[in-house]
């Protein structure tokens, strides 16, 4: 896919920390239960890290108990891009910024209603824009 942002993994590397490296551009995770936002509660708007597109609304965050943040739907079905993962044996859907392809997480049929959907994604990709 072509990206409305695109750079090549050098330039990418100067503006982000090694953490968010790995994981938006190379596909990694952070670790369960370590990352900034996975038990925040601040009201505002997810963007991504690396574009600063909006992802996720406060609204439909939610508390899985998986140690990531978990939101139950993306804040424009337009801001997201769905690529089937067959990594690790299983099959995932993997969430990427559709702006700049910036890895997010995965999505998952477990979630809570109206969407049955939980966006489990890396608190690195993301950056938090509270509300006053």
């Amino acid at each position: 896919m072509t990206y409305k942002i695109s750079k090549p993994d050098e330039e990418w590397k100067k503006i982000l920390t090694a953490e968010q490296f790995d994981v938006c551009r190379k596909k990694g995770t952070e670790q369960s239960f370590t990352g900034i936002y996975w038990d925040t509660k601040d009201r505002g708007t997810y963007n991504c890290t690396c574009c600063a597109a909006k992802l996720f609304s406060s609204d439909t965050k939610f508390d899985s108990g998986t140690g990531w943040p978990s939101f139950f739907k993306p804040v424009s079905e337009e801001s997201i891009e769905y690529v089937e993962d067959r990594n690790f044996g299983m099959t995932r859907i993997e969430v990427n910024c559709k702006n700049c392809g910036a890895h997010l997480g995965h999505v998952f049929d477990d979630g809570p209603k109206p969407t049955n959907l939980r966006y489990c994604i890396n608190s690195v990709s993301l950056d938090l824009d509270k509300l006053n």
